[in-house]
C-alpha cells in the first residue's frame, strides 16, 4: 500500500495505490455515484479528499464481507439504515454458503475415494457385504486394470454415493443371480433357451448397477469370465463349467437380438 502524502488530496491512481483496487475500479464507482472525488483541479483531475478517502474505506470493509454494491450505497447514504442487521443477515448468508461448500468438499472427497480405490467401504464392511471370500484388493487390481475407462468412472460415480443398504441390497441380488445361474446347470437349461435368455437379462440389468452395460459389452464379460483365471475360478466354483455355460449363453443371447457375438466389441 502506497504511503499518502500529508494534507494532499490524492488523485486517482494514488488513491488506487493507496486502497489497493484498480483505477478501473475507482472510475466504475464514480460512474455508479458510489465514490466520487469531491475536487476538480483547473486542468481537469479529480482529487480525492480526506471525506472521499473515508467513505472508500467502508466501501472496500463491506465489499470484503460479500456485500453488493447497492447494498453498501444503502448504508452509506441511507441514515435509517442498520448496518448492524445488514451484516447480521449476510453473516448468516455466509455461513449457509460455508455449509454448502463443506458439503460439497465432502462430496468430492467421497468421489475422488470411490474414483481411487472402487468401493468406499472399509474392508470390514466389504466383508460384512459380500463375504468372507471377498478380498479388497480386488480394487486395487480392478482400477490398475480399467481405472482409464468411461465405465471404471461410472461405476466410482455410482459406488461414491451407494448407501450401505443398497450395497447389501445389490450384494444380495449379485449372489442370488449367480445361485440361480447354478441351479439352471443342474436343471440341464440348455444356452439360448428362454430360461436361459431370461438369466442373461437378469444379469445385464444386475451388472447395470455398476454402469450402462450394453448387449456388446456383456458378451465381452462372458468372454472375460471364461478366459480370465480369476474370473473362471470363481465362476466355476459355483458350478463346475458355469464360466464357459455362461459365456455360451451371452452369445446365445445376443445372436436372438441380431448381434453376432464373434465381432462383439467394447461399445
Amino acid at each position: 500500500m502506497a504511503e499518502r502524502p500529508h494534507d494532499t488530496d490524492l488523485t486517482v491512481g494514488e488513491t488506487a495505490a493507496l486502497n489497493g483496487v484498480t483505477v478501473r475500479t475507482l472510475h466504475h464507482w464514480d460512474e455508479i455515484g458510489l465514490a466520487t472525488p469531491s475536487v476538480r483541479t483547473p486542468a481537469g483531475y479529480r482529487l480525492y479528499t480526506d471525506a472521499d478517502l473515508q467513505r472508500l474505506s467502508r466501501i472496500i470493509a463491506y465489499r470484503e464481507t460479500g456485500l453488493g454494491l447497492d447494498t453498501i450505497r444503502g448504508v452509506l447514504d441511507d441514515a435509517a439504515s442498520e448496518i448492524g442487521a445488514t451484516l447480521k443477515a449476510q453473516r448468516e448468508r455466509l455461513a449457509a454458503r460455508i455449509a454448502d461448500l463443506r458439503r460439497l468438499e465432502d462430496r468430492l472427497a467421497t468421489m475422488a475415494e470411490a474414483h481411487e480405490h472402487g468401493i468406499p467401504l472399509s474392508p470390514d464392511e466389504q466383508e460384512t457385504f459380500f463375504g468372507p471370500d471377498w478380498d479388497p484388493h480386488r480394487n486395487v487390481e480392478a482400477r490398475a486394470r480399467w481405472g482409464d475407462s468411461p465405465q471404471w468412472a461410472q461405476f466410482a460415480e455410482r459406488a461414491a454415493f451407494r448407501s450401505k443398504q443398497e450395497w447389501r441390497d445389490l450384494s444380495r441380488a449379485m449372489t442370488t443371480l449367480e445361485q440361480d445361474l447354478g441351479a439352471a446347470i443342474d436343471r440341464g437349461v440348455r444356452p439360448g433357451s428362454p430360461a436361459a435368455n431370461e438369466l442373461a437379462e437378469r444379469h445385464r440389468e444386475v451388472f447395470g448397477n455398476f454402469f450402462p452395460i450394453t448387449r456388446q459389452m456383456q458378451v465381452c464379460l462372458g468372454r472375460m469370465f471364461e478366459a480370465d483365471p480369476g474370473f473362471a475360478a470363481h465362476y466355476d466354483g459355483i458350478r463346475d463349467g458355469l464360466a464357459s455355460w455362461f459365456r455360451q449363453t451371452v452369445d446365445e443371447s445376443a445372436r436372438a437380438h441380431g448381434i453376432d457375438p464373434d465381432l462383439a466389441t467394447w461399445r
